[in-house]
């Protein structure tokens, strides 16, 4: 087939037409001057969603989340997160490299939560032979599960009993958002009440194609832009990608239920395939155990049929706006097929041992 099934990830989105449309007719200026008035007016605009007072418009997710770490923490102190959050493991270790700032990882069960008591007991007394506790990270959604109110009450209440700072890696928040019901912007705002600061993604789920943005206090947000420029964030006439998220925001934030209902359909195709588990499928991600080391011979059948996803964590595959119904269902007779044949045998690596 010509047609690509791409579920790799919620990042491939492409602009939609009416969203190419609003960015070449943004207004625009020089954002390091601070005078981009479509900059300007997202930053203020999703300050206001999620109930802060200043927010920064970043190019990635990664370089927002690294602000905020640099922003909230000095040199030799820590942030504790999850030993499989996004911030600690596919960061890059920024924070350590650039800010000295050491990482403090914990074990997570199967939906990401850190156990409190485990938090309690990683937080360092005030002892000059310790790096300082300053930051809890957490992630929401994580893996695409979506972090229960009770456990976000319970995490940033114990942070806050130790004059810890609290920061969302909140990349999919909107999802979690969607996911509670109701209005979603409403449900943004009442999940990120919690926290200090979010870094908040325009580019996955939402489907413009640039762009994050950092929320916070006015002072943490003075003190991010100052990294942000350290690391090369600023932008000039990054208003045409300001439109993109706008555009999002406007349009594609509700569009979100599409995706988690796409998966819920992949997740029920999948389900009762002899060789083939599905482990989770809350929200737009989908993951997949895949017996006796058949991973990679899967991945390779799907992309031979023009269906795309990743292995590196056992098969995921994750919905978006350029999936419909019908990509689904290809993914779904291909992964039938694969398994109706028997299966292909794992690939090898040059000692002969089994690549999984």
């Amino acid at each position: 087939m010509n047609t690509t099934v791409d579920l790799r990830s919620d990042t491939v989105t492409q602009p939609t037409a009416a969203m190419r449309e609003a960015m070449m007719g943004a207004p625009l200026g020089d954002d390091v001057f601070g005078d981009d008035p479509s900059v300007q007016a997202l930053q203020e605009r999703i300050a206001a969603i999620t109930g802060k007072e200043a927010a920064l418009f970043m190019p990635s997710g990664t370089q927002s989340n690294l602000c905020a770490m640099l922003s909230h923490c000095e040199r030799g102190e820590e942030y504790i997160v999850g030993q499989n959050a996004h911030t600690y493991r596919y960061e890059g270790g920024g924070a350590a490299v650039l800010g000295s700032i050491q990482p403090q990882p914990l074990a997570q069960n199967a939906s990401g939560q850190m156990q409190l008591a485990d938090i309690a007991a990683a937080i360092k007394p005030d002892d000059p032979h310790f790096a300082r506790t300053r930051l809890l990270c957490l992630e929401n959604t994580w893996n695409g599960h979506p972090m229960p109110a009770d456990y976000l009450d319970g995490a940033t209440a114990l942070a806050r009993e130790h004059g810890l700072s609290v920061h969302l890696d909140g990349a999919r928040v909107f999802n979690a958002a969607v996911a509670a019901g109701g209005d979603p912007y409403a449900a943004v705002r009442g999940i990120v009440d919690r926290f200090d600061s979010v870094s908040v993604c325009f580019s996955k789920g939402l489907g413009a194609p640039v762009g994050s943005a950092l929320c916070g206090s006015q002072d943490l947000i003075r003190r991010a832009l100052r990294w942000r420029k350290m690391l090369g964030g600023g932008l000039r006439q990054s208003g045409l990608l300001a439109a993109a998220a706008h555009h999002a925001l406007d349009h594609h934030v509700r569009r979100l239920a599409d995706d988690h209902a796409l998966a819920q359909r992949l997740a029920q195709g999948l389900a009762g395939i002899d060789g083939l588990s599905v482990r989770s499928a809350q929200t737009n991600i989908v993951f997949v155990d895949v017996a006796g080391g058949h991973g990679p011979g899967l991945l390779g059948h799907l992309a031979r049929d023009g269906v795309l996803a990743t292995g590196l964590i056992g098969l995921r595959f994750v919905t978006h706006l350029g999936v419909d119904a019908a990509g689904i269902d290809r993914a779904i007779a291909s992964t039938r097929a694969f398994f109706a044949q028997g299966c292909a045998a794992p690939a090898a690596r040059a000692d002969g041992t089994a690549v999984y």
